[in-house]
């Protein structure tokens, strides 16, 4: 059995410049099947991108390297077939990246189920492309969302299979308070579930578009800032208006208000080991994942 989780985090620009920082894993059995899959993930996959981190400094810069970078990805496919008919000019504009997350799932399809006949004509560019577009979407959203009181970083293993799903039992672990240090199963899905609906306020909303947080993998998000109570209020009685304003929706999916796959947050795997007031400090250089280690 694995008890705990090493990263190791690099400055950009000189990868020797590392610090590293240790989790505690936290006493559930989805945690020991997440430092599985966490250990056949670092020798197995690559990781998507190792600078996925939000909310430390320069936020400009940030957004212009995301809109930068979805925009390049779009051309990409557009190059090979001209189906996206929308860029992106500002991070804020959610309906934009709601078009192209809606573009993602049709195309790219769900998880290891490609089945749109375009998928079949495309290079492995293009695959990629597709694949990319959906992180892209994510950041523009995370970095737009981000300030500087709200760090994180996510770590994702490209190609990796999402196979195993929570079992019902499982919900009763989900947090949706953002806790200092702690390191949360990542959404897998393609698709939003009903927080992420309601946060994009999302009128693409249709059977396809809707997925439950089923399928786990090994990647994850770690969140170094405690979230305010009021603002978790906030977000229960905004998710709460958007299910009650497509009810009849939910309703035909036969999952009534309070149905475990509706549960907002996520299962919290693993816990910061000692808290040090300079850690977001010294990781604010080091923006880099070099390593992910289970013990």
């Amino acid at each position: 059995m694995y008890s705990r989780v090493e990263i190791e985090y690099a400055n950009p620009q000189h990868l020797d410049d590392i610090y590293s920082v240790q989790f505690n894993l936290t006493p559930h059995k989805v945690s020991q099947t997440w430092a599985n899959l966490l250990a056949v993930a670092s020798k197995k996959h690559t990781v998507d991108d190792p600078g996925r981190f939000y909310g430390f400094h320069n936020k400009a810069e940030q957004i212009k390297q995301a809109i930068s970078k979805i925009n390049q990805t779009i051309d990409v496919i557009n190059e090979f077939e001209p189906i996206i008919e929308k860029y992106v000019t500002s991070v804020d504009e959610q309906d934009t990246l709601n078009y192209l997350h809606h573009i993602f799932e049709i195309y790219h399809g769900l998880l290891n189920q490609q089945t749109h006949e375009l998928w079949s004509r495309a290079p492995d560019i293009v695959h990629r492309a597709l694949a990319d577009l959906n992180i892209l979407v994510h950041e523009c959203e995370a970095v737009n969302r981000s300030t500087v009181n709200r760090p994180s970083h996510l770590t994702t293993w490209y190609a990796m299979p999402k196979i195993l799903t929570l079992s019902d039992d499982d919900y009763k672990l989900f947090d949706d308070c953002s806790k200092f240090g702690t390191i949360y199963l990542l959404y897998t899905e393609i698709g939003k579930t009903l927080e992420d609906l309601s946060i994009d306020n999302d009128h693409y909303i249709h059977t396809s578009a809707f997925k439950p947080f089923r399928h786990f993998s090994a990647d994850f998000i770690v969140r170094y800032y405690d979230d305010n109570p009021r603002q978790i209020e906030e977000k229960h009685a905004n998710i709460k208006q958007y299910y009650d304003n497509n009810k009849d929706f939910f309703h035909k999916q036969g999952l009534p208000w309070g149905h475990p796959y509706l549960v907002p947050g996520s299962v919290p795997v693993a816990t910061l080991e000692t808290t040090s007031e300079s850690l977001v400090e010294k990781l604010s250089t080091r923006q880099w994942v070099k390593s992910v280690t289970v013990k």
